[in-house]
């Protein structure tokens, strides 16, 4: 036994030598069969993980590294615990030349094997972007050209008018009326994009994950309230303009709704603000005068929703308007007696203008 165990141990250092005396992994191959052996007597090594720390090491090939180079680093950065059989593992593999440069999530807690796999997928270099809720278009643009390279008009440009003529799919767009700006449907999401993206390229992720959220429950909903999708977020738009608190959302759409089936007119102070912001202020306060602006979006002189959405409403808003409260509500306003973002309803108009009064006037 003693005498087998000796020419094992024998056999593993006189192999070792061999190997080694070739020169560095970069330099040449040994035979495949000595290769195998070598790593055969190694085996146990190759599947034991340098340590138990499993914190993510962002671990950067720079162009050019041989394999050599990136096994000796990988050893001082203790991701393994042995360079040249790394290095070996790799070259009987056929791995060694085709590491990417890049950059690479390792840890102590993985293999040889699993590194050296790891390091045939660099982390492709990517942009990303935030779009909040309740955004106008152009300031979508805006958020879209600070975020990442894609310039503003192009983007601008895009939605307003390109998008017809640029092949999107999603089926909805075929209900948006002919001259329809994609204005409600910049689904508000964060956006991971390719190294050198488009504005196609963040458009298309915004439609597709428009039509994955907007379930066609919400939609058979609205349909029930007699509104057709792009009516629905029209008024999810202008939901998403008023809200602060999650737990009002529906309650103002189904103010909406009540004034809406009550003949009255809708009312609503973002339509107006939306008619008469510019480029020096998109939302701006507004004043009794300005609620005379002559638009179709004044929606205190025109009758029912205004033409479009006007604001880009997330899923929350979208949902109150496809599910709105049953209340009896026809008024509402900020809470003057809160700093929370909450308003006062009331039900009839006597009750909605003391709360007026008691708030200090200005725009109701």
């Amino acid at each position: 036994m003693k005498n087998s165990i000796g020419r094992v141990i024998a056999f593993s250092v006189i192999l070792t030598v061999i190997v080694s005396a070739v020169g560095g992994c970069d330099t040449s191959s040994p035979d495949d069969s000595l290769l195998h052996l070598y790593l055969d007597a190694h085996a146990d090594e190759l599947q034991q993980p340098a340590g138990d720390d499993d914190t993510p090491v962002n671990f950067v090939v720079e162009p050019g590294e041989t394999a050599s180079v990136i096994a000796s680093r990988l050893e001082q950065e203790q991701l393994i615990s042995d360079a040249e059989l790394f290095c070996r593992y790799v070259q009987y593999h056929n791995l060694d030349a085709s590491i990417e440069a890049g950059e690479f999530s390792l840890s102590q807690t993985m293999t040889i094997p699993e590194i050296a796999q790891a390091l045939q997928r660099a982390q492709r270099s990517e942009q990303s972007v935030t779009i909040r809720e309740g955004l106008r278009l152009e300031e979508i643009a805006a958020a879209v050209a600070a975020q990442t390279s894609i310039p503003y008009d192009e983007f601008l440009t895009l939605v307003t008018t390109g998008w017809r003529d640029s092949g999107f799919t999603p089926g909805f767009l075929n209900e948006l009326p002919p001259a329809a700006t994609l204005e409600g449907f910049l689904f508000p999401e964060t956006y991971r994009l390719p190294e050198d993206p488009t504005a196609a390229d963040l458009l298309s992720r915004m439609l597709a994950t428009f039509d994955a959220r907007v379930a066609p429950e919400m939609q058979s909903a609205a349909a029930s309230h007699g509104l057709s999708l792009y009516e629905l977020i029209t008024l999810a738009s202008i939901v998403e303009r008023e809200a602060v608190l999650d737990k009002e959302r529906a309650v103002i759409a189904g103010v909406y709704y009540n004034r809406l089936e009550a003949g009255w007119l809708l009312s609503a102070c973002p339509t107006v603000q939306y008619a008469i912001g510019d480029a020096s202020e998109w939302w701006p306060s507004l004043t009794l005068d300005d609620l005379e602006f002559d638009s179709p979006y004044n929606t205190y002189h025109t009758q029912g929703l205004p033409p479009g959405p006007i604001s880009n409403p997330g899923i929350a808003s979208i949902r109150a308007a496809a599910y709105p409260a049953d209340t009896d509500y026809y008024f509402f306003l900020a809470d003057c007696t809160k700093d929370d973002g909450s308003h006062l309803f009331a039900t009839t108009e006597e009750e909605h203008f003391s709360n007026y009064e008691m708030c200090g006037g200005g725009v109701p």
